[in-house]
């Protein structure tokens, strides 16, 4: 069962954040501020639906991915979906027709693995497993997407992560950090663990302070792909168990336009209209 749920979530990596049902095959449209220039255009398609294996586990499984009409171009679209193979059709209905794929495979799954052990549950639990997509920010024709993942399959506590990816949609193609700074990651590296601190992730000390740095699990803060950016800085974000222990949840860490003086791409410098 717990080799079903990862290779799940590993293999899809859209999740919704939430656990709670909701009707079953909903579909939302979500907006952004070029929508209203007719230039750029987001919908989703959604699944959540539930399996009653025995009086003692209920399964459930949620799924959201992102459609995008207005982007034509097949590469990058591949990277907006992973490259997933299973991703050939990328219209509203195509994406609809995967997600209850999915989902018929995952409660097919748990089935099967399941059936040599569900009988000797004695106590009742509810397992799940979530992914989807969350369009965060389109800002000078960079799409920043955001991928949660989520399950629990028993024990002491649920597991969750994310993926952050910005596409550049004026080159078509999925930003990589050399597409951000020249600088070095040993140089980066050492501006994150000074910067471990700024944003508050929940872990504190006794007077309130921000205390990510003491559950650190790692000597070096590496410089990942998994970032994102605004007008003030550029964000790196960790899921729990990557640097930190778990009780330290996620942890984003900025590292601001001026850290990075004199390395930032000049494209990029000028279309976020990034200053000193």
């Amino acid at each position: 069962m717990k080799n079903t749920i990862a290779v799940l979530a590993l293999s899809t990596l859209f999740v919704v954040s939430a656990c709670k049902k909701t009707e079953n095959n909903s579909t939302d449209t979500v907006k952004t501020d070029s929508v209203q220039n007719n230039t750029f255009s987001v919908d989703s398609v959604k699944v959540n639906d539930s399996l009653k294996l025995s009086d003692s586990l209920i399964v459930k499984y949620s799924s959201k991915m992102l459609v995008f009409p207005s982007i034509k171009d097949k590469k990058l679209l591949d990277s907006i979906y992973f490259g997933d193979k299973n991703v050939q059709d990328f219209s509203k209905n195509g994406l609809q027709a995967l997600l209850e794929k999915n989902k018929n495979k995952y409660f097919n799954d748990v089935k099967k693995d399941s059936k040599d052990w569900i009988s000797d549950m004695n106590f009742s639990q509810e397992w799940y497993s979530d992914m989807g997509m969350n369009l965060k920010s389109t800002i000078n024709d960079y799409m920043h997407i955001e991928y949660i993942w989520g399950s629990y399959e028993g024990g002491a506590h649920d597991n969750y992560g994310f993926s952050e990816r910005v596409f550049d949609l004026k080159n078509n193609k999925k930003l990589e950090l050399k597409d951000i700074t020249s600088m070095p990651k040993a140089k980066i590296e050492a501006i994150l663990l000074k910067n471990i601190n700024k944003i508050n992730s929940g872990t504190t000390d006794s007077n309130g302070k921000v205390n990510n740095s003491e559950m650190l699990l790692v000597d070096v803060v590496p410089a990942t792909e998994n970032f994102y950016f605004d007008e003030k800085n550029l964000y790196f974000h960790y899921s729990p168990y990557e640097i930190a222990a778990f009780a330290a949840g996620d942890i984003t860490i900025p590292v601001s336009w001026e850290e990075l003086k004199g390395t930032i791409n000049p494209e990029l410098k000028k279309r976020m209209n990034i200053s000193y």
